[in-house]
């Protein structure tokens, strides 16, 4: 026998503030959902007016225009006959909340308020919302004038409640709820709930999906029960990129996961379930039986309507879904992938004209490349209608249909490589390789000129020439060298993104300027404020050097790029001293740290929350055990070098271009790493701290030696 339900999620690509957008968005989805036979439809957080509205939901005017887009919803025919479970920021009593709202056949059952909200890392919640800390209460809501009109309803129930249908009781469950020590869906499921739902807007970091889809598998593995998880997914209009991946979970077990990067707009799975399977799945469970008494009953919503049709309970052609294994990206692939999804969202929606790279020769700027690359390659390998639509609007041509990804990399990127005499003719000949390959257009100059008329304009102005350091110069002189260099590089990006179109004949909108610095680089502030990483985006900034690295050796054999290879063995250098029989410049020594060093040091300071003390501390278990082997001078030097020059250049995180979020200790000051700018970079206190803390160490190892020469 059985009692089959067939329930779809989505992954939908929603715009902050793009009402109309997100509103046909999620009636596409509604129709999909019914096309596939499923009488219930999840959808991601906040999804009438998009997550990412930031400071936008002070404003009342967005709460109007979400009812009035959710109003348009209710009285489309079409999406009557599925129960829907929708995203929307409600005002109740002067009060914002984060809220969902379960309607069937325009009709508004509940509207539930997140319990818990997300008030960290990226995430500001509590800046805009309440939360509902209320478990299981609930009071009513009256209803706006318009909404009234369409469904004939005066007030609704607002609350932490559960809705029970004629075959099956089903709750909601928020985002951050899931990964709260007291997860709404265990009290839940003790008191019958056999489906639970998630309306999310989870951002993609690498090597986190794990974490959010083992939750979720765990959530109904321990009480039994179906978990229907939706999510935001592409770039709602900031640094974030939502990573899709909803996902239909029963009794711990996935039957439908739907993919994580994409260029579809909308996307729909579902499964069909036998709810008899989670009611034996349950009576396994002695111990939940037990627990059943210990709970306080929710407030029960009835919805006069059944999940399973009852000429379709015994019906032999039903089928149930199938267990599936679990899908990953490996990390190489989610930069691959991650990143390009954005850049794609963030052009199409700007509708400029393409992007435009300064490409050096050196890894960094080739891993931007590549990645672009990997858009082009997306958007050419798409089944899906909007990418060509969108790709056709972008190059103003209606025609347009690429064969390969460098006719699309033909069209929308240009690179440039802007030599000097300190620049080598390998980085010079693998930046034009790079192009021909990937299908960029592609300018090859010597700004010499430029830069010599700038040191003489100094000269003339103070009767002062600076020299490099190898010449003579004194560390002062070599580094404002190297700086005019970078920051004309940056004026040289715009006047070329600006006028590139023009000289082509192109009548498309100017380019966008992409910046190409790691986290690791922003973090030790190894670069120049405002030079070539200032851009309008960054699509690396949130990644370390040892992920691109990883990502380029993945890409050479991937993308077919043997050239990848060079980049990959060439040594990190700026190119911005002058090159001799016995000098190249190269970043670690530049830097006084190695990269991986760098990726340990952010690690601490901002997923492990340490200061300099505690990094020592951390650092000297690990630094001087094999393989490194160090002393405590040594590591106290280390961890002292890398404040100080974090302290140092922590100002130019103030100004630093939005890039791609990736990394948990990405240094971007705007959002993500809120800290000040004017700090003491000796740190005083904790560098005394430091040093007597080496002494100890010290003593106690002479203590040691000298017992052991007496045993000897």
């Amino acid at each position: 026998m059985g009692q089959y339900v067939t329930l779809a999620t989505c992954n939908l690509n929603q715009w902050a503030l793009d009402f109309e957008g997100n509103k046909e968005r999620i009636i596409e989805s509604i129709i999909e959902a019914k096309k596939q036979g499923a009488k219930l439809r999840v959808g991601p957080e906040l999804e009438i007016c998009g997550y990412g509205c930031l400071d936008h939901f002070a404003e009342n005017d967005l709460y109007q225009h979400s009812w009035e887009a959710y109003g348009d919803i209710l009285q489309d025919k079409r999406t009557h006959g599925i129960l829907l479970d929708v995203g929307i920021p409600i005002i109740h009593k002067c009060i914002k909340y984060n809220c969902r709202i379960i309607s069937y056949d325009g009709r508004i059952l509940l509207i539930r308020p997140k319990l818990s909200l997300a008030n960290d890392g990226n995430y500001r919640e509590m800046r805009y919302f309440t939360p509902w800390n209320r478990p299981k209460y609930y009071e009513h809501f009256q209803l706006p004038y318009h909404i009234r009109k369409i469904t004939g309803q005066f007030k609704v129930v607002i609350g932490d409640c559960v809705i029970e249908t004629l075959d099956t009781k089903l709750g909601c469950e928020t985002c951050e709820e899931l990964f709260t020590p007291q997860s709404p869906h265990i009290a839940m499921a003790l008191d019958g709930v056999e489906i639970f739902t998630n309306s999310s807007g989870s951002h993609h970091e690498l090597r986190k999906l794990d974490t959010r889809l083992g939750l979720i598998m765990e959530a109904t593995k321990k009480c039994g029960g179906v978990y229907l998880y939706a999510n935001q997914r592409g770039c709602d209009g900031d640094r974030l990129y939502y990573d899709g991946c909803a996902i239909i979970v029963a009794n711990g077990e996935i039957l439908a996961q739907a993919s994580q990067f994409s260029l579809k707009d909308v996307e729909v799975i579902s499964a069909t379930i036998d709810l008899d399977d989670v009611r034996s799945y349950r009576n396994q469970k002695s111990s939940g039986m037990q627990a059943v008494d210990k709970e306080h009953p929710y407030h029960i919503i009835q919805c006069d309507m059944e999940l399973s049709p009852g000429e379709d309970v015994y019906n032999p052609n039903v089928v149930p879904t199938k267990p599936q294994n679990v899908r990953y990206h490996s990390p190489e692939e989610e930069i691959a992938f991650g990143p390009a999804c954005w850049l794609w969202d963030y052009l199409r929606r700007s509708k400029c004209g393409g992007y435009f790279l300064p490409l050096s020769g050196g890894i960094d700027s080739c891993a931007t490349a590549v990645i672009v690359y990997s858009m082009c390659r997306l958007v050419v390998d798409s089944d899906d209608e909007q990418p060509l639509k969108d790709l056709r609007m972008l190059t103003k041509d209606p025609n347009f249909t690429p064969e390969k990804p460098q006719d699309v990399a033909k069209k929308l990127f240009s690179t440039c490589f802007m030599g000097t005499e300190n620049s080598s003719r390998e980085t010079r000949s693998r930046a034009k390789e790079l192009s021909e390959k990937i299908g960029s257009y592609h300018i090859d100059l010597n700004m010499d000129n430029l830069v010599t008329a700038v040191v003489s304009l100094f000269k003339v102005a103070t009767g002062k020439k600076p020299i490099f350091k190898i010449f003579g110069g004194s560390q002062t002189e070599n580094l404002a060298l190297q700086n005019i260099q970078a920051r004309l590089r940056m004026v040289l990006s715009y006047l070329f993104a600006q006028l590139i179109p023009w000289t082509r004949g192109l009548s498309v909108p100017g380019l966008l300027v992409l910046g190409s610095a790691n986290v690791d680089e922003c973090l030790r502030g190894y670069l120049t404020k405002y030079d070539c990483s200032s851009a309008d985006v960054n699509p690396i900034g949130g990644i370390s050097k040892t992920d691109l690295k990883r990502f380029i050796a993945w890409a050479e054999k991937k993308f077919e790029l043997p050239i990848l290879h060079e980049f990959l063995t060439a040594t990190p250098t700026a190119e911005l001293e002058p090159i001799t029989k016995d000098y190249v410049q190269s970043d670690e020594i530049d830097m006084g740290m190695t990269y991986d060093e760098l990726s340990r040091f952010g690690k601490l300071r901002k997923v492990d929350k340490c200061g300099p003390l505690a990094m020592f501390v951390k650092l000297y278990h690990e630094w001087s055990q094999p393989p490194y082997n160090l002393t405590a001078e040594q590591v106290a030097e280390k961890v002292k070098r890398f404040w100080f020059f974090y302290a140092i250049n922590r100002h130019k995180m103030t100004t630093m271009t939005p890039a791609y979020h990736a990394e948990q200790y990405s240094p971007d000051d705007n959002r993500f790493d809120l800290r000040p700018f004017l700090i003491n970079p000796r740190f005083p206190h904790a560098s005394k701290k430091i040093d007597e803390m080496v002494d100890t160490i010290n003593q106690r190892q002479r203590e040691i030696d000298e017992s052991n020469k007496s045993v000897d």
